[in-house]
């Protein structure tokens, strides 16, 4: 999916701190791929007798919903004056969301379940919104609203941690609450502060965008978002790093255009395409993020190409007019643990096999 940076209009419901009993985290199979499905989802369990709902992981985005249809004046709208029940977000991509507010029961791969759980019902999705198979959105962002938040608020999690692991062979993980992860030998990097009560999007802070040894762009912010199929830039910026990549490129690879992706550079090799094996061997350059506060996030070609139907590889890099930030998509953090430690502000990324189940003795893997 498209990068979601949301701005949620409208009062937040009140989340009531219910005793529960505490877990030690949970853990959610992934299903879906970069290309040609564009997203990955989770199956969260909705409603008293439980429904199975596909929800699209958003890190941008701090609320969670799902679409409705003919929803009338909700009876569960737990406050004195209904219409503050209404919600309106806006995505980065153009689409939004209308609807109301609710709290339900949530059931978790636990087994832990819980009936007071907010979330959004949306009876009318616009703008650019995508013909999708799933049936709406996983807010992880940062805020009050969020899941994760909510859980931790319901003591259903001790620790507000995340962590997701994402497959270049498709599939992976999502960890909510493991404090595991907290002890893995991993580099952290300091969360960048909100700016606004709207800007629910995880940074690492600013940096520097190369290519090779080549300077692309002045120092930026950057956006780590699992709303996003694609890394996204600055229109501009895009454009310097599409004629630097470009130049750099082995006289073996000719420019084509691919009818699956026509908007996009792509090219044939002297064979065709089928594993990242066979890119690393014609394409060279590396992108990276030189952050301002030392750490540096590499960004070799199999995490910014992708191979097309018809053997092409073909650049998940996209330009946007309008944007200022350098927002990261899935494509780039494939086969990477990417962690968000929202109690001590911290960051942190590694190499690792997203298609195995996280060595958390304490956690349940649900794959239904």
């Amino acid at each position: 999916m498209a990068a979601r940076m949301a701005q949620a209009v409208g009062l937040l419901l009140l989340l009531a701190l219910l005793p529960s009993t505490s877990s030690s985290g949970m853990v959610f199979h992934l299903v879906g791929d970069v290309y040609p499905t564009g997203h990955f989802h989770v199956t969260m369990h909705i409603g008293d007798p439980a429904k199975p709902y596909f929800l699209d992981i958003d890190t941008a985005s701090s609320l969670t919903w799902v679409e409705c249809n003919d929803v009338g004046k909700p009876n569960n709208c737990h406050t004195k004056a209904p219409q503050l029940c209404i919600y309106e977000i806006h995505y980065l991509e153009g689409s939004r969301s209308l609807g109301v507010l609710l709290r339900d029961k949530f059931t978790f791969p636990t087994g832990i379940t819980h009936p007071d759980i907010a979330f959004g019902c949306g009876y009318d999705q616009g703008g650019n919104h995508k013909t999708v198979p799933v049936d709406g959105i996983l807010g992880l962002g940062r805020g009050s609203v969020d899941l994760v938040s909510q859980l931790k608020s319901h003591r259903i999690i001790t620790k507000n941690v995340i962590a997701r692991c994402l497959s270049s062979k498709g599939g992976g993980y999502l960890s909510i609450g493991d404090e595991n992860v907290l002890s893995l030998p991993v580099n952290w990097v300091p969360m960048a502060p909100q700016t606004h009560w709207i800007h629910s999007y995880y940074s690492p802070g600013r940096a520097t965008l190369h290519l090779d040894t080549k300077s692309i762009s002045a120092s930026m912010e950057v956006v780590l978002d699992s709303g996003s199929t694609y890394t996204i830039l600055p229109a501009h910026v895009y454009q310097n790093l599409v004629y630097a990549l470009k130049a750099s490129l082995r006289k073996s690879l000719k420019e084509v255009h691919d009818p699956s992706l026509p908007q996009i550079p792509c090219w044939k090799g002297p064979g065709v395409f089928k594993s990242l094996d066979d890119l690393k061997k014609e394409f060279k350059s590396v992108i990276s993020l030189k952050f301002d506060h030392a750490a540096t996030m590499m960004i070799p070609p199999e995490k910014f190409l992708i191979i097309t139907g018809l053997g092409n590889a073909c650049l998940g890099v996209h330009g946007m007019k309008d944007n200022d930030k350098y927002i990261i998509g899935d494509i780039t953090m494939q086969d990477q643990l990417v962690i968000y430690d929202n109690e001590r502000g911290r960051l942190a990324w590694q190499p690792s096999q997203c298609d195995k189940k996280p060595k958390s003795k304490s956690a349940i893997v649900s794959r239904i």
